[in-house]
């Protein structure tokens, strides 16, 4: 009897080991002459949804995900952010909100299977299209190419990511049931097939030959030719505008057999900062879903009943928040920075709320399949705390030791946040007057080169703001000597299109009346660090000026009723700044700009039983009382001027 039990074990064990090496087990792949997918070697479709961890906060991944299984979708669509995990090179983090892994597993608890979209580059208008910007201090990189010295970035990442990636795989007995390579590649100007022969090596030799690999693309003729690749799978995106049967017939043209896939069916749309909030109706997406999945079956009913058009990732089915400095842009004629919720009036909120929009499509899908039994979790709790008071800390330039601990670096002329190695955040450039300047002289920098804000500080007095794009010159007077601060703001490297070596700060020379300024201490400010530390709510108190105007600190603190619940916090005459509450980065509001006129705050980074600490870094100017509201609603577009929280 004492041998029995080990000699059981040993068979099971046995029994495991057959299962996994025998094909017939677990496998995904393509049936060409059925025009559909195989899952364990019978037809299969997916209804699938994206969602971004990053954007996410850890707590809440499971609500979103349960909502999700909730609403019909079988599977999730999950980008890799590199940035967010190679935060410098050789350092990786995988820990908390980064962990990739922890929220696999969690996809595969609650019965979802995973379309995974590892890169290197994902654009998600998140910070430089998820490429690391470290890769920007070899000025002269070509990125998303062949060039040496990006695949050997590329892979070294590959060779942490990948290995991670393998044991989730459908064929190991996870549930990534497909893995894109690159993204939308055909929208780039170089067009290199050696990169993507490359990548679609690496991706080979470190997942295996089984899985299933993939590309999507534009409908775009010139597009598919330059984003696809024999041995990637090629797939379309398109939105709920598009005639479905044109668009479809892109994906015919250079995959004649095969299932039909829309990998990214825009359900909404992102918003930019001083642009109108982006809504697309409900019926709408609801229409061009319907159309997708009766199309497939009128077409391909005489093979199989199962062989209909691939449903779409639903892009985005939650789309989150770009919290911190997360957050991309665009570049369409000029500079166009992403706004902080990730909203995207998705079929979940901000917030992970259902919307008429989930429910619209819920409906649509329980046309083609049966929907999991059981209720759709409810809205989170959100809570108004109300009004919080703040009071003015410092002036920024007041505090510059604690800010930058190291001390400034010289430099005859302005040096980028890439060649000072600050990928994030704020650098102030500070030089002297040299003669005296009696008369408004012009302080201005060459065309493209404040990236993204410049606030200007003449002997410590706000001057005004110079703008990427914007307004590039200021009337300056003041004396020799007299001191000249500039603190430039990285509002998110460009996330599309051929502009993604987007350099930071000062790129060109400032001058006054056409003469160059020399002579530069250049101070890379760590905010986030000071902050995480505890500063400045440990620090002791300062007497600051009164003045309201230009780049300050505004701290504060409430108490919760012995409840932490999701909130949105609003700005009533605030212009422009960060928010921080309990160390956590929030991410920017810009009220003047809109259209987001409120912050959303998950619940998880909130105490209960002791004081949530604010921290807010207003850069052009604070209201005379400084104050914010929290409320129970988001505002995201200030154009509905008439409520009633907007009076307030």
């Amino acid at each position: 009897a004492g041998m029995g039990l080990p000699a059981l074990a040993l068979l099971l064990a046995a029994g495991l080991l057959y299962t996994q090496a025998s094909p017939s087990a677990r496998s995904f792949q393509l049936d060409y002459e059925h025009n559909c997918f195989l899952k364990d070697g019978a037809p299969f479709r997916y209804i699938s949804g994206s969602i971004h961890y990053a954007r996410v906060p850890r707590p809440a991944w499971r609500d979103r995900l349960l909502k999700m299984y909730m609403s019909g979708l079988s599977t999730v669509q999950v980008y890799v952010p590199w940035n967010y995990h190679e935060t410098l090179p050789g350092v990786y983090d995988f820990t908390g909100n980064r962990d990739v892994e922890a929220f696999l597993d969690l996809t595969a608890e609650l019965g979802l299977l995973v379309i995974l979209r590892p890169g290197p580059y994902i654009c998600a208008e998140w910070e430089m299209g998820g490429l690391p910007a470290w890769l920007l201090w070899k000025p002269d990189i070509n990125l998303r190419t062949s060039d040496p010295a990006y695949l050997a970035a590329v892979d070294s990442w590959l060779h942490i990511l990948l290995p991670k990636i393998k044991p989730h795989l459908y064929q190991q007995g996870g549930n990534i049931i497909s893995v894109q390579v690159e993204n939308e590649y055909g929208s780039y100007y170089a067009c290199d097939y050696g990169y993507l022969r490359h990548l679609l090596g690496s991706f080979r030799a470190l997942l295996g030959s089984e899985v299933l690999l993939f590309t999507t693309d534009s409908t775009r003729a010139e597009e598919l030719r330059c984003g696809t690749l024999q041995g990637l799978y090629a797939t379309v995106d398109f939105g709920p505008g598009s005639n479905v049967t044109e668009a479809f017939g892109a994906q015919r043209r250079v995959e004649p057999k095969g299932p039909l896939v829309n990998s990214e069916y825009y359900t909404g749309w992102l918003d930019y900062w001083g642009e109108a909030h982006a809504s697309t109706s409900a019926a709408l997406v609801a229409r061009g879903l319907d159309d997708m999945l009766q199309l497939g079956a009128s077409i391909n009913m005489q093979v199989v009943s199962w062989q209909r058009a691939q449903p779409p990732g639903e892009y985005m089915f939650h789309g989150g928040t770009n919290f911190a400095y997360w957050s991309g842009a665009d570049y369409k004629g000029q500079y166009k920075p992403v706004t902080t919720s990730y909203d995207y009036d998705a079929p979940l909120s901000e917030a992970g709320d259902p919307t008429e929009k989930l429910f619209a499509i819920r409906t649509v899908i329980s046309k083609f399949q049966p929907l999991p039994v059981g209720p759709m979790p409810p809205a989170t709790p959100k809570y108004a705390y109300g009004w919080v008071a703040l009071l003015k800390y410092a002036d920024l330039l007041d505090v510059l030791d604690v800010l930058c601990p190291s001390g400034p670096i010289q430099s005859q002329f302005p040096l980028t946040f890439e060649a000072l190695k600050q990928v994030h955040g704020f650098v102030v450039y500070h030089t002297q007057l040299p003669w005296d300047v009696p008369d408004p002289a012009v302080l201005g920098a060459p065309p493209h080169s404040i990236c993204d804000h410049g606030y200007v500080m003449l002997q410590k007095e706000y001057q005004g703001t110079l703008e990427r794009d914007g307004q590039t010159t200021l009337h300056v007077t003041g004396r020799a000597g007299d001191s000249l601060d500039i603190l430039l703001e990285n509002m998110g490297r460009i996330s599309f299109g051929a502009n993604t070596s987007d350099f930071k700060g000062l790129l060109g020379n400032l001058s006054l009346n056409s003469r160059p300024l020399s002579n530069w201490l250049i101070y890379p400010l760590a905010i986030d660090t000071a902050i995480q530390q505890g500063w400045p709510h440990i620090a002791p108190p300062r007497s600051s000026s009164e003045g309201r105007v230009g780049p300050a600190f505004y701290t504060g603190t409430f108490e919760t009723p012995g409840i932490a619940w999701d909130t949105f916090v609003k700005f009533p005459s605030w212009s422009k700044g960060l928010l921080w509450i309990n160390g956590f980065n929030l991410g920017r509001y810009w009220t003047r700009r809109g259209p987001q006129q409120t912050l959303f705050v998950p619940g998880s980074v909130l105490h209960v039983g002791q004081p949530n600490n604010i921290t807010v870094l207003e850069l052009e100017g604070a209201p005379p009382t400084p104050l914010l509201l929290f409320l129970d609603r988001p505002l995201y577009n200030r154009t509905l001027g008439c409520s009633t929280m907007d009076r307030e």
